[in-house]
């Protein structure tokens, strides 16, 4: 700053507010320093029931499934992932890295209970599929009411 720049106390709040809006908003990762707003990005994660079962799609492109480790338990799931770094990246002077070569963690608590037991996985295009049967008392039951005589039973 030379001696003649007048000093504006609301530059500083206004280029942030700027960065806000222009980023903050559609990638909040972003905002955080340095370079670790990538590790802080949650991998997406979709998940949906039918009458039958819960279903979690999630998307862990490049990661090699025998390297994913799932766990389910009664209303729980956690996904973790092991991803190496990548051969010969200590010889690279590298201008910008976005892509993920960490592992990463996600855990759940699941809506309804699940039967652990009979829990699926499949890989599939970078996605990974798990389908969790609900417990059978979680599931919906059907019951009919009886009548006697036009009367309904109590």
């Amino acid at each position: 700053m030379n001696m003649y720049t007048q000093w504006d106390p609301f530059s500083e709040l206004r280029r942030t507010m700027d960065n806000l809006f222009d980023q903050g908003f559609s990638r909040p990762w972003r905002l955080m320093s340095g370079n670790d707003y990538e590790s802080a990005t949650p991998k997406p994660v979709d998940i949906w029931e039918t009458d039958e079962a819960l279903v979690v799609k999630a998307a862990i492109p490049g990661i090699d499934p025998a390297n994913v480790d799932i766990k389910v338990t009664n209303d729980g799931l956690a996904i973790n992932a092991e991803v190496s770094s990548q051969e010969g990246d200590e010889n690279r002077r590298f201008h910008r890295r976005e892509l993920s070569h960490e592992g990463f963690s996600r855990a759940f608590t699941l809506p309804s209970p699940v039967d652990s037991d009979k829990a699926e996985a499949r890989y599939e295009n970078g996605m990974l599929y798990l389908t969790l049967p609900k417990a059978e008392a979680a599931r919906p039951k059907q019951i009919r009411v009886g009548t006697t005589n036009g009367r309904l039973l109590n």
